[in-house]
């Protein structure tokens, strides 16, 4: 049986679902460290406390002050560990790295400091092509987390005027797209979508993980492999 020294986690959406994160971590005590694919803050703007540690790139739904505060050494939670986009971080044997938010045409093109923080428009949920730049400038990377999806990533959504019709679109994101390329990690995660897809997409092996209250990601430390667990039986 494979230790779980040499597993680690992945974990979803969080959306403020503390009680189901804490079941899947306290479910494998083992499990050395943990990644998040972003939107943890709960409606109250809390941040969890987590059973071990975890590591986790910025949603679209975030306490974005808070953040500030985390990068800026402010702040501080055990046990979670925020990575500012553009950057890489060593945990364990696994080099990660990370563009969190989501992609908006008109902002991409902007400096941090013009991302305006209007309370119910906080543009500070995207990212900039300057942290895109930034990533692909620090190098491969083992995991690469991001919030949004890489083009091509096709989901079925329902129809504005008809909503029992369901058509396909195509939501991935070609800024991911090109820095999946530029980094070449052997294996990309990311959200936003709240559902579970796997595919491989120029070679890399890329998965979607669904929220926190329906499954998980255990990947090995060496191969990168992964398997999915649903989080009702945590």
């Amino acid at each position: 049986m494979q230790s779980a020294q040499s597993l680690f986690g992945v974990i979803g959406d969080i959306h403020g679902n503390f009680t189901a994160l804490d079941r899947i971590l306290t479910r494998h005590p083992d499990v050395p460290f943990w990644l998040c694919v972003g939107d943890i803050v709960s409606t109250t703007g809390a941040y969890p406390t987590p059973a071990a540690p975890l590591y986790f790139i910025k949603g679209n739904n975030e306490g974005f002050d808070r953040l500030t505060a985390f990068e800026a050494g402010q702040e501080m939670i055990p046990n979670l560990h925020y990575i500012p986009n553009g950057t890489v971080v060593e945990v364990g044997s696994i080099r990660v790295g990370g563009v969190g938010g989501t992609f908006a045409p008109t902002w991409y093109d902007k400096s941090g400091s013009e991302l305006t923080t209007k309370p119910k428009d906080d543009k500070r949920r995207h990212f900039i092509r300057a942290e895109v730049e930034a990533a692909k400038a620090a190098g491969p990377v083992d995991v690469l987390l991001t919030h949004e999806a890489p083009k091509p990533f096709w989901i079925e959504l329902p129809s504005s005027t008809a909503p029992s019709k369901r058509w396909r679109r195509d939501v991935g994101k070609e800024p991911i797209a090109e820095l999946a390329d530029a980094v070449q990690p052997k294996l990309h995660c990311f959200g936003h979508h709240h559902q579970h897809a796997a595919f491989v997409r120029a070679g890399i092996p890329t998965v979607c993980v669904d929220r926190v209250n329906r499954s998980y990601l255990l990947v090995d430390a060496e191969t990168l492999a992964w398997k999915s667990h649903p989080t009702e039986d945590a």
